[in-house]
């Protein structure tokens, strides 16, 4: 809540901004406050006399929240009797008391009620999501979050690890997700799959964009599905991509490579290689390689990229792939996205990863 008045250390009456974190949500609606603290952006406040209001002081962790506003102090006000607030209004309302009577006492005018009553029907949501995004205030992440809120973002392939990968990024604030892929859903796929295919959603056999489509715009708007493969002849669909996940096979990947290469696009390319054992068991490598328009050598000189992969198989070739594998193939992917946007801290800046499935070995190649 913004325009709070309370008086500072020189006795003046400013305004400051009251943060809560809106805990858990029920389809938009707010359940109890998490606890009885607040974030506060401004001075400290004082009494009207200029003497610091110490009772309620927790510290100043200087919380970035995100559109300029950073939770500079860190206040405790437990109400009396029940040591708990009975909703936001109430933690609201209480805290205005707190900081606002010193500032009534020099200025009776000034009043935190300051702006007309808004209908929430009446506001315009400027968001991808269909509902509130409260797990990244919960986390007091929103601002970081939004370094992740690119333009557009395309996913090249909806098989077992480009599934997942739509998974995590639609949980994201990117404004746009192209989806490419030409395949229909079948029963096979639903095993390897995140959620759960229903029997008449499967007797259907939609595209996989549509099936993927149909799932995640319950969660957020901004999905564009494309019913198509990305081949040399379409490549050119990913022109103005801001980030491209591949997560597609075969020949027609080096042509595709070449003209993201082009086009100054940065994208990761996933994939994987498992086979049976002497023993009966699986083995193998799942690997996330990146390329950005600062480091692509790495691509072509140490062959890090399996162009061939789905054309060399043989008639024996079982093309293993399991859900938990596509799962950590594109967790992988997903977190180096992260790291390259600054969501998360990156000290190695490695552009090709493998997990060696039988020494369960996470490796890290070419540093930038």
């Amino acid at each position: 809540m913004r325009q709070v008045p309370y008086v500072t250390s020189k006795r003046e009456v400013a305004r400051g901004t009251i943060i809560i974190s809106l805990g858990d949500t029920a389809d938009d609606v707010a359940k109890m406050p998490r606890d009885h603290t607040i974030l506060f952006d401004g001075e400290y406040p004082c009494h009207a006399n200029g003497r610091r209001i110490e009772r309620m002081n927790a510290g100043g962790p200087n919380t970035e929240i995100g559109e300029g506003v950073v939770g500079r102090h860190y206040f405790s006000a437990k109400p009396k009797p029940l040591d708990h607030y009975d909703d936001f209004y109430h933690q609201v309302t209480s805290y205005i008391a707190i900081l606002g009577g010193p500032a009534a006492a020099i200025d009776a005018t000034a009043t935190a009620a300051v702006f007309p009553l808004v209908s929430g029907d009446d506001v315009e949501a400027d968001d991808v999501f269909e509902y509130v995004d409260t797990a990244s205030s919960r986390a007091d992440i929103v601002a970081l979050s939004q370094k992740l809120a690119l333009p557009r973002v395309g996913i090249v392939g909806l098989g077992g690890t480009g599934g997942y990968v739509l998974d995590l990024v639609a949980k994201t604030p990117v404004r746009e997700i192209n989806t490419f892929d030409g395949d229909r859903m079948y029963q096979h796929n639903a095993f390897r799959a995140p959620g759960a295919a229903s029997r008449t959603q499967l007797a259907e056999a939609p595209y996989k964009v549509e099936y993927y489509h149909g799932i995640y715009r319950n969660m957020r708007r901004g999905i564009v599905p494309h019913a198509y493969f990305i081949t040399p002849e379409t490549v050119d669909e990913l022109a103005g991509m801001d980030f491209v996940f591949l997560c597609m096979e075969g020949e027609g990947k080096r042509a595709v490579v070449a003209r993201l290469e082009e086009l100054g696009v940065p994208f990761i390319d996933v994939g994987m290689g498992v086979y049976m054992t002497a023993n009966g068991s699986l083995g193998g490598v799942v690997r996330a390689t990146l390329s950005t328009p600062a480091m692509r050598q790495h691509v072509h000189e140490h062959d890090r990229i399996g162009f061939n992969a789905a054309n060399d198989r043989n008639e024996y070739d079982r093309n293993i792939q399991i859900a938990d594998l596509n799962m950590a193939n594109a967790f992988m992917a997903v977190m180096r996205w992260k790291k390259l946007f600054g969501f998360y801290a990156d000290l190695q800046h490695e552009h090709h990863t493998t997990l060696q499935i039988v020494t369960n070995e996470l490796s890290n190649e070419d540093a930038a």
